[in-house]
């Protein structure tokens, strides 16, 4: 079956002129070994039919034998999404816990905001020229206690250290900036040199139906540690595993849930841009 028409495998993803980076960079991960979530990898044609209603291409995906049984997280994988020199975070959409009836609309909306005139403006900004090619990657969803984001190297200083970013809840509240984060740095053999807790009034949590929403958090969980010492352990593990695969400055996006497993959610170059921007 022609894997532009059809959802193929997440680790099966190769071409990012087909699949984008995101879908391409997590295949590798899974070839590696690494833990992040299984999943397909939608092809930009692929989201393009369903962007404009093609029925062949709707029911190409729904057809999938691949798909999550369960929720899932839809996420952008555009071809030029993530580089040394440009990161689309913040600009296209993420639609976090969404069942298989909602599939299409969740896609339709990925590409949308790859069109979006924040988007176009970055990539006008940036010089990417041509139109938005959009892939989607559709994963298994991570029910996390805390999640955020690693640099393997600071982002402001440039030092050789790990600098973690990480809330209660789901990853969206680092990312997007509703909360401060809790801060940790820890040098290159993995000790602990700062930890600094931040102002977590919410938490962002998976609604019992589709989508996600916030909570409110009491003063204690507001203020207290998200991260325990094993958590930090783990993650700078996991750090350790994503530079040997993709070198030594990288930008990481993880979620550690109930067990204590660690996942890998994202991995991009270390752009210029500020922290959780």
């Amino acid at each position: 079956m022609d894997p532009r028409l059809t959802p193929i495998p997440l680790e099966a993803a190769l071409e990012e002129h087909l699949f984008g980076g995101k879908a391409v960079s997590l295949g590798a991960a899974i070839r590696e070994g690494l833990p992040v979530p299984r999943g397909v990898a939608l092809s930009v044609h692929l989201v393009d039919g369903i962007a404009s209603g093609d029925d062949g291409a709707l029911a190409g995906l729904l057809a999938s034998l691949h798909l999550p049984a369960a929720r899932a997280a839809v996420r952008s994988s555009a071809v030029g999404e993530d580089s040394k020199d440009a990161s689309f975070a913040g600009q296209h959409a993420t639609h976090l816990n969404v069942w298989r009836a909602g599939l299409s609309e969740a896609v339709k909306a990925v590409w949308a905001s790859g069109r979006s005139e924040a988007a176009l403006a970055y990539r006008a900004q940036r010089g990417i020229a041509g139109s938005p090619a959009v892939g989607v990657v559709v994963q298994s969803l991570v029910e996390p206690v805390t999640a955020g984001v690693l640099f393997t190297r600071n982002p402001m200083t440039g030092a050789d250290e790990r600098f973690i970013e990480a809330a209660w809840g789901l990853g969206e509240a680092v990312v997007a900036g509703r909360v401060v984060p809790d801060q940790f740095r820890l040098d290159a053999k993995g000790r602990v040199i700062e930890q600094t807790a931040g102002d977590k009034d919410v938490q962002i949590v998976h609604c019992d139906d589709q989508g996600v929403r916030e909570v409110e958090l009491d003063e204690y969980r507001r203020q207290a540690l998200c991260l325990t010492s094993d958590d930090l352990v783990a993650l700078f593990d996991l750090s350790e595993r994503c530079r040997r695969v993709w070198g030594p400055d990288l930008d990481l996006e993880w979620a550690i849930d109930a067990s204590g497993s660690c996942y890998l959610l994202q991995s991009r170059p270390i752009t210029t841009r500020a922290v959780g921007a």
